[in-house]
């Protein structure tokens, strides 16, 4: 199935590109996960075998016709039509992907021992953006068991700025 939402996102950002609407169809596509996952029993509907194809990219049209690009909407229903909509969050990730590889942005989680303030997240992603070369688009979390500092998690690399693994780090030290 991976293999599946991969190829169908690849198509459509090829489009996009040629369209020039690589940020359009991703906002159009992030607007439409939100709708299915936000009502669950629609993609049962769409998926249905019970339902004719026909009938089922007939309500795609109705509920989205005028709110999405055109192609973003003769998309889906061309998914549903080859009984592969059951894919369609897997595809948006995909998507996703590839649009951010194409901008450059690059997905960091940073932990934290405590809550960061706007000011510090915003010279945090500054400091990454600059370092990296790239646009930064910073998830947060906080974990007190850190006990001070901050792990950052960028693609395949982690910065392990922590309080916790310091102090590990110096017990083996005085432990050799």
């Amino acid at each position: 199935m991976k293999e599946i939402s991969r190829e169908y996102a690849q198509a459509l950002f090829e489009l996009a590109r040629e369209q020039g609407g690589e940020q359009e169809f991703y906002s159009a596509l992030l607007d439409m996960k939100k709708e299915f996952d936000a009502a669950p029993e629609y993609m049962q509907v769409l998926s249905s075998p019970n339902i004719p194809t026909q009938e089922r990219c007939a309500l795609l049209e109705q509920a989205f016709a005028g709110q999405l690009p055109e192609y973003v909407l003769s998309f889906v229903k061309l998914m549903c039509e080859k009984g592969h909509i059951q894919t369609f969050g897997d595809c948006v990730k995909e998507y996703e992907g590839l649009y951010h590889s194409f901008c450059s942005v690059v997905s960091v989680r940073v932990v934290s021992a405590v809550e960061l303030n706007d000011s510090e997240k915003e010279n945090l992603v500054a400091k990454l953006e600059k370092a990296n070369a790239c646009t930064v688009q910073a998830q947060y979390e906080v974990d007190s068991s850190l006990m001070g500092g901050i792990i950052i998690y960028m693609d395949d690399k982690i910065i392990d700025g922590s309080l916790r693994t310091k102090l590990k780090e110096l017990k083996e030290v005085i432990a050799t």
